[in-house]
């Protein structure tokens, strides 16, 4: 049915591939927010990981760097800052659960069926230099280092605003 070589890459490729459904499905069903985030990290750095699989070394950083590293962390300390009150959990209902896999399966058909049927071109050969970082590196600092640095200055003031914030919210 397919004619897939077992490289090295498909079997990566693979791996990283039921790390990142299972990191997504088990995002969506654990009920402890804590949990959520550390399948959330584990969604991202497998796309990270495929990020190295295509060659884009820089991506896969910037990927495990800002958003499983800070995303992650971010969204734990907001967890531990905020109070939280113990709600009920909802009843199970299981109409809603039947038509919700329904729909689930269905959407897959539906992708299922437009992916086989269409024809992609020819992979092109990456023609961008051996050293993509060094190159996005040469970008970022000299084309597009005002832009750069104009964003660092955002980020600063957003920092000091949400500092700023909390510590009146402390008082």
């Amino acid at each position: 049915m397919f004619n897939v070589p077992m490289t090295g890459e498909f079997i990566a490729f693979f791996i990283l591939s039921v790390i990142i459904i299972c990191g997504a499905v088990l995002m969506v069903s654990f009920t402890k927010v804590v949990h959520m985030v550390v399948s959330l990290a584990a969604v991202f750095i497998g796309i990270a990981g495929l990020f190295i699989l295509l060659q884009a070394e820089f991506l896969a950083f910037v990927q495990v760097l800002i958003y499983a590293g800070s995303v992650s962390i971010l969204m734990i300390f907001g967890i531990m800052m905020t109070k939280h009150q113990d709600a009920e959990a909802e009843k199970s209902k299981p109409l809603q659960e039947v038509l919700a896999g329904v729909g689930a399966l269905a959407l897959f058909g539906m992708l299922f069926y437009a992916i086989r049927q269409t024809e992609f071109p020819e992979a092109q050969a990456f023609t961008g230099g051996d050293n993509n970082v060094m190159e996005i590196g040469k970008q970022l600092f000299t084309t597009y280092v005002i832009p750069f640095e104009l964003v660092s200055v955002l980020l600063t003031v957003a920092f000091i605003g949400a500092i700023a914030v909390a510590k009146k919210e402390a008082e």
